[in-house]
């Protein structure tokens, strides 16, 4: 319970911090809106062609008596979108991070310096740093997928399916988010994608209370825009936490160090 509420502690530390820092927070916001018009053209794209695309996709219902072939066909629309918006929650940290990873990179580096006085650095060129991000993000898709595909089967238990399913799916998702945010500040210092989830899956409680609530925000797209800034920063001071780096004594104030 103490690691939940250390999580949280967390997202909301790397809001406070964007907060006073807003060049860094005006920054941040573009990769998000960059992101939310590509995915919200999708949905639209989705909601307008969808019953299109299931009638294309069902033509064994097309001499099925009524009401029975708008009702499969209705239902089939509706778990596409169900789908399709479940998918867009997951991927929509990878693929603001992979947009934006110059500058979360530079917000990264702003929190560590601010925190420890040093940023590392991974010594990598940036096409290397963003095929890197763009494989474990792949890989992390993967994985959070086949979670969803699950979680989505179990969906239709009697009550479990409708109380504790829809819950236990929120805390998967905070886990992966967890990980795709504190991956900017892992990748720094030469994190692998293994090792990271090993550090989180030792501290779930700690991923769990960073993720989840952040997972339930994300649902509404213009709060998950201005949440991403923060939600970087929140998760370089937990990627601190995991590795049990100190903060600097003399940056206790929380400015960033002078050169």
């Amino acid at each position: 319970m103490r690691d939940l509420g250390a999580g949280f502690g967390y997202l909301m530390k790397g809001q406070r911090w964007v907060a006073q820092h807003g060049k860094q927070f005006g920054l941040g916001l573009l990769p998000g809106l960059i992101t939310l018009i590509l995915y919200a053209a999708a949905l639209v794209g989705l909601g307008v062609w969808g019953d299109d695309f299931v009638t294309w996709a069902t033509p064994f219902a097309d001499h099925w008596t009524s009401p029975w072939a708008g009702l499969f066909r209705g239902f089939l629309t509706a778990v596409l979108f169900a789908l399709v918006l479940l998918l867009a929650v997951l991927t929509f940290t990878a693929v603001t991070l992979l947009i934006g990873q110059p500058f979360y990179e530079s917000l990264s580096e702003h929190v560590d310096l601010a925190e420890g006085g040093h940023a590392p650095e991974s010594g990598l060129p940036l096409w290397r740093e963003l095929w890197i991000s763009a494989r474990d993000s792949l890989r992390i898709l993967v994985r959070a997928t086949l979670w969803g595909v699950l979680l989505f089967a179990l969906g239709f238990l009697p009550f479990v399916g409708q109380t504790a399913i829809p819950v236990l799916g929120f805390f998967v998702t905070g886990f992966f988010l967890t990980e795709e945010l504190t991956a900017v500040a892992l990748q720094r210092r030469s994190v692998e994608l293994r090792e990271r989830l090993a550090l989180l899956r030792a501290r779930k409680g700690l991923a769990w209370g960073f993720g989840t609530p952040l997972a339930v925000a994300f649902l509404v797209p213009f709060v998950a825009v201005f949440l991403m800034p923060g939600a970087v920063a929140g998760a370089t001071l937990m990627a601190r936490d995991l590795l049990g780096e100190e903060p600097n004594a003399s940056r206790g104030s929380g400015q960033p160090a002078t050169h």
